[in-house]
């Protein structure tokens, strides 16, 4: 986008462009989201940013009223397509804070990642990261209940006192200034997790409610929720959807708040919160050929993990959709973990240790799931699913699966999917490849033909 374009979404207040850039107003010394309902600023006294922390590291304060740090993520295909993108997400992501640890993850040098970053963000990665850290917190502190002790730990500080010192130093404000006195405690959180419209809720409710695996997952017309777990934490969430406002409300409940980040980004991924869906949509219907029509507000459902998602491909192997959600539902209720009222998706380990005697289905495909989860179980950083290829069972079909909804990868065309191939037998002649780099999109777009 140019500045035009820029100039025009901020006097629409256009949501579809929320997060995709900030409006910082000089006589104020403030900035905000597109969409902020304060009066708008004479364009004499706007300067735009494409990253908040270019805003704030120019000593603009963030606005209380529109709270930048509620703004939609941008998406993997947004920016520069280069290394730096990768780490900023990787960052965002709350995956990697070393340096030294991303720049091998990446597989170069820490001083050239140094460089690209600087390069294409104009801050250098300890900056970028005390401010991803800071912007997180501001929004625990205006959203939540929880002590400022706490968000100063959660949100990866390891004192109070660089907790304090990071936060005016980022966002020109004290913490301690933004917490309003009417919080009333409860072990739940809620927080409101925005998206650019539109967005087909009854679409993507519909695809989740055909796969529902109760009681580890619940849905009603209006709402979403599941448990989930790891060996650090566990927890659960519900998201409400509002249509009206553009964003879930989501309720959590997590056992070790320090990792309640990972958790939130996840729950975005999972409901493909961060999609810029209208240059999805364009891209899309210019590279069809009018094969169909282009449902609007189309998402990626999401599931939690990679291995969930594996293990879910492999149980649904050539089988129809029905069968293959009678034998998760099958697995969690034998093999998932139980407290109380909660159950959770089984572990790679008890897969892995398990016989299958509950399934009645071939010993070769009890195989695979033993081998996937094994896999799994000894290598529970890898998330290159390429490597499932090796294991005796695992086809490409099961990788993509897996890629499109456990790592929710845009380009993953399941062409060897039979509802893909009938929904492209019954369209116009198109090309795919010219759909790149949203064929994932276009997979769900053709299952919503049938």
């Amino acid at each position: 986008m140019d500045i035009l374009h820029w100039q025009k979404a901020r006097q629409s207040r256009d949501p579809r462009f929320d997060g995709l850039f900030y409006v910082a107003v000089k006589s104020t010394g403030i900035y905000c989201r597109p969409i902020c309902p304060a009066p708008t600023a004479h364009e004499k006294n706007v300067a735009y940013y494409q990253f908040a922390h270019n805003a704030a590291q120019d000593g603009f304060r963030p606005c209380i009223r529109c709270r930048p740090d509620s703004a939609p993520g941008s998406a993997a295909w947004q920016g520069t397509k280069t290394t730096a993108l990768r780490a900023k997400q990787l960052i965002d992501q709350n995956d990697e804070h070393d340096c030294e640890k991303l720049a091998a993850r990446l597989g170069i040098s820490s001083r050239y990642l140094r460089q690209l970053f600087k390069q294409y963000f104009g801050v250098s990665i300890t900056q970028y990261r005390l401010f991803n850290q800071c912007h997180f917190a501001k929004k625990l502190i205006q959203e939540t209940h929880l002590p400022l002790t706490e968000i100063a730990f959660a949100t990866g500080f390891k004192s109070i006192r660089r907790f304090n010192d990071a936060f005016l130093q980022q966002l020109n404000i004290a913490p301690s200034k933004l917490r309003s006195g009417d919080k009333k405690p409860t072990s739940t959180l809620i927080l409101t997790l925005p998206f650019r419209p539109p967005y087909n809720w009854p679409a993507l409710q519909g695809f989740l409610q055909r796969r529902l695996i109760k009681p580890m997952e619940w849905i009603t017309q209006t709402s979403y929720g599941r448990t989930f777990a790891s060996d650090k934490y566990k927890g659960s969430f519900t998201a409400e959807f509002i249509a009206s406002k553009n964003h879930f409300s989501v309720s959590i409940n997590i056992d070790n708040t320090a990792y309640l980040q990972p958790v939130i980004n996840n729950i975005r991924r999972v409901l493909d919160l961060d999609a810029d869906i209208n240059l999805i949509e364009t891209h899309l219907s210019a590279n069809i050929n009018n094969a169909f029509t282009v449902c609007e507000g189309l998402r990626l459902p999401g599931i939690w993990s990679s291995f969930e998602a594996g293990i879910r491909a492999v149980l649904g192997q050539q089988v129809s959709v029905t069968a293959a959600h009678n034998l998760v539902t099958k697995l969690v209720d034998e093999l998932g973990e139980k407290e109380g009222d909660a159950v959770y998706f089984p572990t790679a380990k008890i897969v892995a240790n398990s016989d299958f005697a509950f399934f009645k289905m071939p010993q070769a495909r009890k195989n695979t799931l033993h081998n996937l989860a094994q896999f799994c179980a000894l290598n529970p950083e890898n998330d290159d699913l390429d490597e499932w290829l090796n294991l005796k069972g695992i086809g490409p079909w099961t990788v993509n699966y897996a890629k499109l909804r456990g790592q929710s990868q845009p380009d993953i065309l399941l062409d060897g999917d039979l509802g893909v191939k009938k929904a492209q037998a019954a369209a116009n002649p198109f090309e795919p490849a010219n759909c790149a780099p949203f064929r994932s999109y276009l997979t769900f777009q053709l299952w919503q033909q049938l």
